[in-house]
């Protein structure tokens, strides 16, 4: 279809006799596109001179679609001299089609908008190529091999983000590569490389005879006002590094690699990530932003009431920049912790917010509507007169020539609605900035007030920011705490928990712009305290209370180990990424999911059978990842795994997936070497201390603090001979081992194995010979004469040794969760039984006449009970249950949990449930002769 066919809208000419005069000079025969031709020339000044100095060349162009393509090819064997003006030739002709396509509708906005993106990117490129050529060819620049000398510009701003407007400044930042040179030539390149930028600027910049290509702003540099128009790549990360600001974090959201080495652009905005998107939700950057609107406005003079004459689209109340703002400081905030969210162009940010749940889609849409709308009306601006400038004319007359080109004859109904629409942008996006106004502080108690008072010693009130932040946030925080079902605990839990913040900002920020976390944490205060303390140790797992998925249902265990493998390979693989780094971000992440384990637990979304299983599918993922992890960074100093390599077993509560929030991990690593007796790298090792070295390198990547805190406590005493053996066996001595040496404790300790990480070469087939020789110990030695009198035996050291721990302990003692697994153990060793899970080891009892089937269901029912106690009394403490301490809040949880009614309930209940599993499993034990081990 030709260019005539596709107008869908004609501008009004204000001017009509010069819009005629225009189309006269043009020679245009076709009605439709002589009444664009007349609307155009008849508006602008600029298009008018425009069509009649390319009135020969018109016509025919108008068939090219690709007009930048066209009008610039063959310029790469231009002298740099020659280019100048073939650029402001090009220039010429692409404005001119690009605004006859956009008042015509022939184009979109974003057509538009990136042809003179495309314009700019290609005039950058061939300047900055030119001026590096004739420094090459005057020996001024050392010899390299990098693509263009190692120069490199990146766009910035609009141009950065594909939306140049019609009378655009570019912002460029020019780097080089300092790598591609010798040390002893740095000097020499940079001061090459400086002339260069200066001469490439002047083509595209320089207001000759023939007009000007691009006017180019190079201050977005590092440190303008000291730094050269050039820097090298490693100075300008150096000074990010140090010194970044919001506001330099902000402009790199739309930055891109535009001209010269491509390559190293690429590689300087990988490693700038980790500046740009911060690994937490940053929802600091609000003020920031609101604070720089407000700067701008009163710089600019441009607050007050919304009038339509003389107002700035771009910077004035509900403008372009608004828009802008509102999309990019959203991305910030979330664009650390979702890489989909980090895209350049303004609606496709709102788009993506909207799909992401950050922005609602009827804003977003909206804000979309009116965005391409001032966009428009900011080009028709820039058209007039071909000046950069986004304020809407003073005179009335002015207006009626922008209400024209837009195709409107009513002026004051145009103006109108677009007073309207200004009101309603700065409507949208000024409730997302500016603070909300400051609730009454709720009257206080003595005590309570002394108490506030002391907050203002907390490290997280220390500074000016933080103290200013929370003062938003105390009335709303003081009324949900005060109004809690239990105030005084509630009050008392959120002063433990402040007071062992380290920082505040960033939480008061994300509790201001997200009150619905005041509530949860009111209510984790007013009833968990246990949950309370691990959120003041990780204050940073309530970013992902705002992802979107907290609350949807467990995604099962392998979508866990796709999510924490892609983590851990972006943090190894990623900008300033390594090993140390990976290890933080496994913590991170099983932090955020053991909360939200807790939270779900505490709201009774699920149940303690459920948590007990979501906390071991959390604990698999992370064992599993960061093993083949863990072998890789040892390999790369004692070479790879020997042999076919080695498996990790899960022991104890985490082999039989039931962990509570407090669980420790049991663990024994078992490797077969296959003959092989040392390993192969620059650092060999024998076999044996391999893997010893390799299982404490393990141990310590699951359990040492860093900077993200501790993931895991690890015990290691099952493995075979406990403390004295060795820390890995390989799989053959663990089978003669087992067959032949093991105590009975170990066999029933088997019962409960799995294994749940590999590594090597061979490890999945070695992880089914593990399970073959599992099953093979437990039908081989179950039917030893020797099981009941040893579980009689260990069953009273273990009376003897720890009685039970207070008066409402759930684990240890007789009758208790201890006492029925071990004799569940022993079901399924006797049975031969593959079963892991205590209900299923449970069940095989009744099924092999081991236990009668009622005997049975009352130790099922008892050890559901007692496990909804014992989980639910972890959440809330890692100290042995104190109803005192736990207050009502807490108290209620368990009462919930435990299905009764009041504590004097809760005792009677587990008096008569630990008696009745007692005598079952007396029963199961009369007449067994003790035997001492």
């Amino acid at each position: 279809m030709d260019f005539a066919a596709r107008i869908t809208r004609l501008p009004i000419p204000a001017d009509p006799a010069r819009g005629l005069s225009a189309l006269q000079a043009a020679g245009i025969a076709d009605p439709r596109l002589g009444d664009l031709i007349r609307g155009a020339a008849g508006c602008s000044p600029y298009l008018a001179g425009l069509i009649e100095r390319e009135a020969d060349w018109l016509p025919e162009a108008l068939a090219h679609e690709d007009v930048v393509a066209h009008e610039t090819a063959g310029f790469e064997t231009l002298s740099a001299d020659a280019l100048g003006p073939a650029l402001r030739r090009a220039k010429r002709r692409v404005a001119l089609w690009a605004a006859l396509a956009d008042l015509g509708g022939v184009w979109t906005l974003e057509q538009v908008t990136g042809a003179l993106t495309d314009l700019a990117d290609r005039a950058t490129d061939l300047a900055l190529r030119a001026h590096v050529a004739a420094e090459q060819a005057r020996g001024k620049l050392p010899p390299t091999g990098a693509e263009a000398g190692g120069i490199v510009a990146l766009a910035m701003g609009k141009m950065g983000a594909g939306e140049l407007n019609y009378s655009s400044d570019i912002d460029l930042i020019v780097l080089y590569d300092d790598s591609a040179y010798a040390p002893d030539d740095q000097y020499e390149a940079r001061a090459s490389l400086i002339r260069a930028t200066r001469k490439a600027a002047a083509t595209i910049s320089d207001n000759t005879d023939q007009g000007y290509v691009f006017r180019t702003d190079l201050r977005l540099r590092p440190d303008a006002a000291v730094t050269p128009v050039c820097i090298s790549i490693s100075a300008a990360l150096a000074y990010y590094e140090a010194e970044g600001r919001t506001w330099e974090r902000s402009a790199y959201i739309k930055a891109r690699a535009c001209a010269g080495d491509l390559a190293a652009g690429a590689r300087f905005l990988r490693e700038l990530r980790p500046f740009v998107w911060r690994r937490h939700l940053d929802f600091a950057t609000i003020q920031d932003a609101h604070d720089m609107r407000l700067r701008i406005r009163e710089h600019k003079g441009l607050s007050g009431r919304i009038e339509v004459p003389g107002h700035n689209m771009k910077l004035g109340q509900g403008g372009i920049r608004e828009i802008e703002f509102f999309t990019q400081t959203r991305q910030l905030i979330a664009g650390g912790r979702d890489p989909d969210l980090r895209v350049r162009g303004t609606v496709e940010g709102l788009a993506r917010l909207a799909e992401k749940g950050w922005v609602p889609p009827d804003v977003a849409r909206e804000l979309t509507a009116h965005y391409r709308e001032h966009r428009e009306i900011e080009h028709r601006i820039q058209m007039v007169n071909d000046a950069q400038t986004h304020t809407l004319p003073n005179s009335a007359e002015g207006v009626e020539t922008i209400a024209r080109m837009m195709g409107d004859a009513d002026t004051a109904a145009w103006s109108e609605r677009l007073a309207a629409r200004l009101a309603r942008v700065e409507a949208l996006t000024g409730d997302f900035f500016a603070p909300g106004e400051r609730r009454a502080r709720p009257t206080l108690s003595p005590e309570a007030e002394a108490m506030v008072e002391r907050w203002r010693s907390y490290p997280a009130l220390r500074s000016a920011r933080g103290r200013e932040v929370f003062a938003r946030i105390e009335p709303d925080l003081l009324t949900r705490l005060t109004a809690a079902a239990h105030a005084e605990e509630a009050l008392a839990r959120f002063d433990a928990f402040l007071a062992g913040l380290p920082a505040g900002v960033q939480l008061f920020s994300l509790f201001e712009a997200n009150p619905q976390l005041i509530e949860l944490i009111v209510d984790i205060c007013g009833t968990a305290p246990g949950l309370a303390a691990y959120l003041a140790r990780h204050a940073e797992v309530l970013d992902a209370v705002l992802a979107g998925s907290f609350f949807s249902a467990w995604p099962g265990m392998a979508e866990l180990r796709r999510q924490i493998g892609q983590l851990l390979d972006s943090a190894l693989t990623g900008p300033n990424g390594g090993y140390e780094q990976a290890l933080d971000a496994a913590r991170r992440w099983a932090h955020e999911w053991q909360f939200r384990i807790g939270v779900h637990h505490l709201r009774s979304l699920i149940g303690a059978e459920e948590a007990g299983g979501q906390y071991a599918d959390v604990a698999d993922a992370a064992v599993a990842a960061l093993f083949p992890v863990v072998a890789a960074e040892f390999a790369r100093r004692h070479g790879p795994a020997p042999g076919r390599g080695a498996v990790v077993l899960g022991m104890g509560s985490l082999g039989a997936r039931q962990l509570n929030a407090s669980s420790d991990l049991d663990l024994i690593v078992i490797y077969d070497a296959a003959g092989q007796e040392a390993s192969e790298g620059s650092k060999p090792l024998a076999t044996r201390a391999y893997y010893a070295r390799l299982t404490q390198a393990m141990i310590t990547a699951l359990s040492a603090p860093t900077s993200a805190g501790r993931l895991y406590e690890v015990d290691m005493r099952l493995r075979p001979s406990g403390r004295q053996g060795p820390v890995a066996t390989s799989v053959q001595s663990f089978r003669d081992y087992q067959m032949t040496e093991a105590w009975t404790w170990e066999h029933l300790a088997l019962t409960r194995a799995r294994v749940i990480g590999t590594c090597g070469t061979d490890a999945a087939a070695l992880a089914g010979e593990v399970e073959a020789l599992r099953v093979d110990v437990l039908q081989n030695r179950g039917s030893d004469p020797r099981v009941m009198p040893d579980l009689a035996g260990m069953r009273a050291r273990i009376f003897a040794a720890k009685a039970p721990d207070g008066a409402w302990e759930a684990k240890i003692g007789r009758g208790r969760l201890q006492d029925i697994e071990l004799l569940a153990q022993c079901f399924a060793l006797r049975a031969g039984s593959s079963a892991r899970a205590v209900q299923a080891q449970l069940r095989t009892g009744p099924r092999t006449g081991l236990i009668g089937r009622e005997d049975g269901e009352r130790l099922a029912s008892a050890r559901r009970f007692l496990w909804n106690l014992q989980c639910a009394g972890r959440l809330l403490t890692e100290k042995p249950l104190d109803m005192d301490n736990l207050g009502k809040g807490g108290q209620a949880f368990l009462l919930r949990e435990t299905g009764t009614a009041s504590l004097e309930d809760l005792a009677k209940r587990l008096a008569e449930t630990v008696a009745t599993a007692g005598a079952v499993i007396d029963g199961v034990l009369a007449g067994v002769e003790v035997r001492a081990e």
